[in-house]
């Protein structure tokens, strides 16, 4: 039953790496299509763009329809000139008015074509905050698909272990049953073998999580079964100088402190503005009618047209007006100091990942060595082990040493494939593969 144990074990990762494979573009495709940080940016680049029109910035004409109708009972009671007197009680009145109406600002000051402007910036705003939200989930899913490559080959090297290690046991057995071994050795081994069934155990419980991870971020079924790739592609030529000009024209951070200092001066031009004279031009189309059972005339009937324009000129609001402009002055300030900000913040971080990318990949190229070393010796001891030229303890240290070296390179590995994202997210080139 032991041994039926281990086999299970060892077969169980193999049956679910057998499962529909997930490639890295279609994990992408996926989380572009369904992830919610995405889906809920994009309604708001949608009401951005949808708010850019000119009627949104004041410069058509408002139409309204409008109708009235009143009607009331009185008691009245008149005495005209002549003399005579008339008086009626329960006097029924009623009147009725209805037409339209046109009111357009068709001057002030400017403000409504820097209003359009501003719409368009900040249009221009969602869209630059749309593209960090893209960067930054397409990080995430990169990340956590490589994160189970690098599980993936971690579990392959720790069940490669606990097959060496049932091999081990298996053998101590055998010895101790002819008498060429102590039952302390068998105890040894089946500690060892213990505690690399433990290890894969807790391997395969983390790869499990960040599958869920990944299924959480692609917006789908989180317990959705899948593998993965089994290997790194890591790009070894990426240019400083030609990542920095990137970032300088693409960064969506950058972009939205660009977009930010051009707000600001079109909010100053707009204050501005309002030292300048507005004005309206009116029009509006009347019926009316009207009756009454006592009075001059009982029944009136009005219809006609009107128009009109209006100016005001502003001369003194107690310097509020300079107030707002002062004020739009240093929010101009602020934002053009942000853009700076964030360039050398923006360059600081290309040229500290950039010095982490080199060296993590010259750690690949150390790590892929010392792997190979280790491999070589680790067959090296099997064939002395099997041949019964070396001790126990020996061929356990060359088994730990090869799990430490391909845990080692495959953390390399994932370590460089996170420098080399990092390069590209921060420069706005993040590419799927």
């Amino acid at each position: 039953m032991k041994r039926l144990f281990y086999f299970a074990l060892m077969m169980s990762p193999l049956i679910g790496f057998s499962q529909t494979e997930l490639t890295l573009e279609e994990a992408i495709a996926i989380a572009l299509e369904n992830n919610y940080d995405i889906r809920l940016v994009s309604k708001d680049v949608a009401i951005a763009a949808n708010n850019v029109n000119i009627g949104n910035a004041g410069m058509l004409p408002s139409v309204s329809g409008n109708v009235s109708a009143a009607a009331g009972i009185q008691n009245t009671a008149q005495t005209l000139l002549s003399g005579e007197q008339r008086e009626v009680r329960g006097n029924n009145t009623s009147s009725t008015a209805y037409g339209a109406s046109l009111d357009w600002t068709i001057f002030d000051g400017l403000q409504m074509f820097t209003r359009y402007e501003q719409l368009k910036a900040l249009r221009a705003l969602g869209e630059a905050n749309m593209k960090a939200t893209i960067l930054t989930t397409v990080y995430d899913v990169m990340s956590s698909y490589f994160d189970l490559v690098q599980q993936k080959q971690l579990i392959n090297a720790t069940q490669i272990a606990l097959e060496l290690s049932a091999f081990r046991h298996q053998t101590a057995e055998n010895r101790y049953q002819i008498g060429q071994a102590s039952k302390l050795e068998v105890l040894a081994a089946s500690v060892d073998l213990n505690t690399d069934t433990t290890n894969l155990l807790r391997q395969r419980d983390q790869y499990r999580s960040t599958q869920i991870r990944l299924n959480e971020l692609l917006a789908r079924d989180v317990n959705q079964d899948f593998s993965v790739a089994d290997t790194f592609l890591i790009e070894s030529g990426l240019d400083y100088e030609r990542l920095s000009q990137q970032a300088k024209q693409l960064n969506p951070t950058l972009q939205s402190a660009i977009v930010n200092h051009r707000l600001s001066q079109l909010e100053l031009k707009r204050v501005k503005g309002e030292r300048y004279p507005v004005v309206n031009v009116s029009s509006a189309y009347t019926r009316s009618q009207s009756s009454t059972q006592l009075g001059f005339a009982t029944h009136s009937r009005n219809n006609g047209f009107s128009y009109g324009i209006a100016a005001s000129v502003p001369i003194f609001n107690g310097f509020i007006q300079r107030r707002n402009e002062k004020n739009a002055e240093f929010a101009m300030e602020a934002a053009e100091i942000e853009v700076e900000r964030v360039g050398q913040q923006i360059e600081s971080q290309l040229l500290a990942a950039y010095q982490t990318y080199l060296m993590n990949l010259e750690l690949v190229r150390l790590e892929e060595r010392n792997r190979e070393i280790a491999r070589d010796n680790l067959n090296i001891t099997l064939e002395k082990f099997k041949l019964g030229s070396i001790a126990p303890l020996e061929f356990r240290e060359a088994q730990r040493n090869f799990v430490d070296a391909s845990v080692r390179f495959s953390a390399a590995q994932y370590q460089a494939k996170l420098a080399e994202m990092t390069l590209n997210q921060i420069a706005g080139t993040l590419k799927m593969d």
